[in-house]
């Protein structure tokens, strides 16, 4: 499977920011990206008292009461350097926990050097862990790929194969059949954990090309319910036209994968023909993935079977 990785590092917008960390714009310069390299978080106290070194200027900055009740004991022109200290280093940004008010000479440094500040009103660790998971989404490994992923009772299923091979008509009557489309055409995926989560370009999100009628808007015509905004993939099926000859798994005990970035995902290639029916197909793919999941494989149980009952035909004859 082809792919195109992304990897540590991420411009977004003080919006942005605020809304995935559960901030506040405070100060942001007018469309002024702040760049995140890192998901390390910072607490600045040692640098604002005036200890340089081995200070992490790339990290994102918290500020909490230790730091705020510190700046309001010092005096103003000694509040200002440790203030300017903090922010020339080249930090992305500062958040203020706890709903505490920035001194008005960070208000009037930050402006000078066009470095965003934010105000979160949870206390300080709480604050710092909803950075680290926003951080976390921001800077995790990314690709995109050709596709269409499906939540087909609760498993990921992540459908692939060439141009044309029905691709979205099976997931259109997928979603007809009460299942949720997440992607078509093009899939976002990201690494977050070892685990693979997909969801779709904000310009084509719900929008699905079915050959013969053109575009169609999933949403708009099935509702909220047959769609989802990200799901965690479980399952790979790759679609291919049938080949004279190949062989295809029939018994489901060697077990198939795909790797996507470096994460190993189950894997069937189902045969395309004529009449044959790949939403439900694709169902029960699904179905069985999720009783796998679950500790229960059928392949296994049916092949226990039969070496059990050779045997006790061995032992018979024997």
């Amino acid at each position: 499977m082809t792919n195109q990785e992304c990897v540590a590092k991420a411009k977004v917008n003080a919006s942005e920011f605020a809304k995935g960390t559960k901030c506040e714009v405070v100060y942001s310069a007018y469309n002024e990206d702040i760049v995140l390299t890192t998901l390390n978080v910072n607490r600045p106290g040692l640098l604002l008292a005036g200890y340089d070194e081995y200070f992490e200027h790339t990290r994102v900055q918290v500020l909490g009461n230790a730091e705020i009740y510190y700046l309001q004991k010092l005096s103003n022109e000694d509040r200002k350097k440790a203030i300017t200290n903090l922010i020339s280093s080249g930090i992305p940004c500062i958040v203020i926990a706890r709903g505490l008010k920035a001194p008005k000479e960070m208000l009037e440094v930050a402006k000078e050097y066009r470095v965003p500040i934010f105000s979160s009103k949870d206390i300080t660790p709480i604050a710092v862990n909803n950075i680290y998971t926003y951080l976390k989404r921001a800077l995790a490994p990314k690709t995109q790929i050709h596709g269409v992923l499906m939540d087909i009772d609760g498993i990921g299923v992540l459908i692939t194969g060439k141009s044309g091979i029905g691709k979205s008509e099976a997931a259109l009557e997928l979603v007809h059949r009460g299942h949720r489309l997440v992607a078509d055409d093009a899939v976002e995926i990201k690494k977050i954990d070892n685990k693979l989560y997909g969801s779709c370009p904000e310009n084509i999100r719900y929008f699905m090309e079915i050959r013969g009628i053109g575009i169609i808007n999933v949403k708009s015509m099935y509702g909220v319910s047959g769609v989802l905004p990200e799901k965690k993939i479980m399952l790979c099926v790759e679609l291919e036209k049938w080949v004279e000859g190949k062989e295809y798994e029939r018994l489901g005990l060697d077990e198939q994968y795909t790797e996507i970035l470096g994460v190993k995902v189950p894997k069937h290639t189902i045969p395309v023909l004529p009449g044959r029916n790949l939403a439900i197909v694709m169902e029960v793919a699904a179905k069985n993935a999720r009783l796998k999941h679950l500790g229960y494989n059928a392949a296994e149980e049916l092949n226990k079977g039969i070496i059990k009952r050779n045997r006790e035909l061995d032992k018979i004859e024997g």
